[in-house]
């Protein structure tokens, strides 16, 4: 029997390898790679595109400043993000955009009996969630995140948009993966009540 060849790296940790090895060849794709990326991310936790602009350029440059501190090429987005966050967290705490209060989440989730059954499902078949998040991100989808309070937006954007693992994700965010677990659940939960209403209209238009 065939032993299974090695799954191939993700073009960003060969980057990340090449670099290191000062293969300045390799700096205009890895920029590519993650320049949409982190400017997404920005925009979606900071809010404001002047924010997110600042935050993204900030992010690039401190990556090319300390890329010499990256110690495992294969962990590199989570490296990458962990920047991204903090300077997310310098400019929030600066910025003339920051909200007054955050929303609990008590305060987005809906009563069991406000939600179609089908949205109630956990883990089983395809969320609805996941058929926006499968795709490029829509406007519904944005103002949905942008509504999660933060501390649930961040852990949704990093492990369903991003698609970092669970432990990456807490790696970037300080967190224990158990916490980054309970996060997500009730951070989907929410994105649910969100986009109950889209998803029904979209599947109704498209049943006509």
């Amino acid at each position: 029997m065939q032993t299974p060849s090695p799954a191939a790296p993700a073009p960003e940790v060969e980057w990340a390898r090449r670099l290191l090895a000062g293969d300045a060849s390799a700096f205009t794709p890895f920029v590519e790679s993650f320049q949409h990326r982190i400017f997404q991310y920005t925009w979606l936790m900071c809010g404001q595109r002047e924010d997110a602009e600042e935050v993204a350029q900030d992010t690039l440059l401190k990556i090319f400043e300390s890329f010499d501190q990256l110690q495992d090429p294969e962990r590199v987005k989570a490296w990458v993000f962990r920047i991204a966050k903090n300077y997310c967290l310098m400019k929030r705490r600066k910025s003339v955009f920051a909200p007054d209060r955050e929303y609990s989440l008590d305060e987005l989730i809906p009563a069991a009996g406000d939600v179609p059954r089908a949205f109630l499902v956990a883990d089983s078949g395809e969320l609805p969630e996941d058929r926006v998040l499968r795709s490029e991100l829509g406007s519904k989808l944005e103002d949905a995140l942008r509504d999660l309070p933060e501390i649930y937006r961040g852990v949704v954007l990093l492990r369903d948009v991003e698609g970092l693992s669970t432990a990456e994700t807490a790696e970037v965010l300080d967190l224990s993966e158990d916490v980054v677990k309970q996060r997500l659940h009730r951070g989907r939960l929410a994105l649910r009540k969100s986009l109950a209403a889209y998803v029904a209209a979209s599947d109704a238009e498209a049943t006509r």
